[in-house]
C-alpha cells in the first residue's frame, strides 16, 4: 500500500518488473511478456523466459544450496520457470518495480521484436 494513498484494498495492478543484474524481468499477472537488457536498454525477443509462468522462486544460502520458494520470489531470490519441459533459473533479483505505462504499452512490440 502506497502510505500517500487512501485506498486500503488489495492490490489490483498487474504489471511488475523483476531486475536483476544485467536483465529486467516484465511480468503481466504471473506470466513473463517481455525481457529487457538493463545495459543496452534494448529488448530480448528471443529469451527463453518470455510466455512462460513464474512458478516460484528459489533462494540461494552461503553453503551453496538451493531452495525452492513458493512464494513470489523476493529480493536476493531467483526467478524459477517450470512449465514447458525446461526449467530455467535466472540470477538473484536485485529489485522489484512497477513499469510506466509506457513502457507496459511497448510489451507487445517487445515480444514480437
Amino acid at each position: 500500500m502506497n502510505p500517500l494513498s487512501p485506498y486500503a484494498g488489495p492490490e489490483r495492478r498487474r504489471n511488475r518488473v523483476f531486475v536483476t543484474k544485467n536483465t529486467e524481468y516484465h511480468f503481466r499477472g504471473e506470466r513473463c511478456v517481455a525481457v529487457r537488457d538493463r545495459r543496452s536498454k534494448k529488448w530480448l525477443p528471443s529469451h527463453l523466459a518470455i510466455g512462460r509462468r513464474l512458478s516460484g522462486g528459489v533462494q540461494f544460502h552461503k553453503n551453496g544450496a538451493a531452495v525452492p520458494v513458493c512464494d513470489g520470489p523476493g529480493v536476493g531470490e531467483a526467478l524459477y520457470f517450470a512449465d514447458d519441459g525446461r526449467e530455467l533459473i535466472t540470477s538473484a533479483v536485485c529489485g522489484l518495480e512497477r513499469p510506466p505505462r509506457e513502457v507496459a504499452a511497448t510489451y507487445s512490440a517487445a515480444m514480437t521484436g
